[in-house]
């Protein structure tokens, strides 16, 4: 299957590097944003040998190339991108968006797969994977579930994309500059989705209530950071909340959890003895709590080096697209395709 990788941003990279091991997958294009990478050579662009593919910063090349899937990845999703993909003929598979898409969200696209014979299927790690695949799928050892959960705790030194820790996640700013910026917005539209996914699998009340909320804690002292010091009342730490209520019972939390480390912090937050890790929780006949580690680096240095969060989401992506090219045309849920699986390493293959 020919694929085009759309943006090499941290997602973008790892996913070159997770398709170019795929035994069933060629990379033949790569949209790139910056001027500065247009024309080279995408082996270069990862910091690899030459691969014979050549970046492009023209829409309209990839709109023209013959090719399969794009796996879709900017840093901000543009709908009207992602149409113009799926009318052209081609598949989309995306960390960004479209996980589990309202009526209303859905129609433009909609209209776009059936023009193009075409599907788009939404998927990652948070959202796209944690947050409902995987409390989806532990639901199915317990009967009379009450209660899903899928929560993130990660140190957020490790998120190599400074620009978007201190000016869009607001990090190192004031606390009433974070809890009035963009963040809680642009997360609630995919995570919401998620909790929406998690509704209706399960066949809770379609009278839930839905909630988000937003804490932040501030640095006690100076805080080192990838970012630059983190000077005392300035943002450390934040906690973004979604909530499904039915009655007065919270029936499905996600939550994100970023800390700048574990001291210096007010409230005195820490991630606990587990330390950082994902978490998945099910209550019901029986329950289920289930951590999941591996997700994040060992080190502030190893997570500026390789994030294997950021290479977890690629992963995921990688691994779904012959699965979509597979799929009728449409927008394809968790719930609409088969299991997803990797493939084995090509050394025991």
């Amino acid at each position: 299957m020919r694929v085009v990788q759309w943006a090499t941003g941290g997602v973008g990279k790892a996913a070159i590097e997770t398709l170019l091991l795929h035994p069933e997958l060629e990379l033949v294009g790569c949209w790139v944003h910056s001027p500065d990478k247009h024309g080279r050579d995408v082996g270069e662009l990862i910091g690899r040998a030459p691969i014979g593919v050549t970046a492009t910063s023209s829409v309209e090349e990839i709109l023209a190339l013959d090719a399969d899937c794009v796996l879709y990845s900017p840093l901000v999703p543009d709908r009207d991108e992602v149409a113009a993909l799926l009318r052209s003929g081609k598949n989309v598979v995306t960390p960004v968006g479209w996980f589990y898409p309202s009526e209303r969200a859905a129609g433009p696209l909609a209209e776009a797969c059936a023009e193009g014979g075409t599907t788009l299927h939404g998927t990652g790690i948070n959202p796209g994977g944690i947050t409902e695949l995987h409390p989806l799928m532990f639901s199915a050892l317990s009967s009379a579930v009450t209660f899903v959960r899928g929560e993130e705790f990660s140190d957020i030194r490790t998120y190599d994309a400074p620009d978007v820790v201190r000016h869009i996640m607001m990090f190192g700013g004031l606390p009433e500059d974070a809890m009035g910026g963009p963040m809680l917005g642009l997360l609630t539209g995919g995570f919401r989705q998620s909790v929406r996914m998690c509704l209706d699998a399960l066949g809770f009340s379609k009278d839930a209530e839905l909630r988000t909320s937003q804490e932040v804690a501030v640095a006690t002292a100076p805080i080192d950071s990838p970012i630059g010091p983190i000077e005392p009342g300035r943002v450390a730490a934040q906690r973004f909340v979604w909530e499904a209520v039915v009655g007065e019972l919270v029936v499905v939390r996600v939550a994100v959890n970023w800390l700048m480390g574990e001291e210096h912090l007010d409230p005195p937050w820490t991630f606990g003895p587990e330390g950082e890790r994902f978490e998945v929780e099910v209550q019901g006949d029986p329950p289920s709590y289930v951590t999941i580690k591996g997700w994040q680096p060992s080190s502030v240095a190893e997570g500026l080096l390789r994030n294997p969060g950021v290479v977890a989401t690629a992963a995921h992506c990688v691994n779904s697209i012959p699965y979509v090219v597979a799929a009728p045309p449409g927008i394809q849920t968790f719930l609409d395709l088969p299991l997803v699986a990797g493939r084995a390493h090509p050394d025991l293959a």
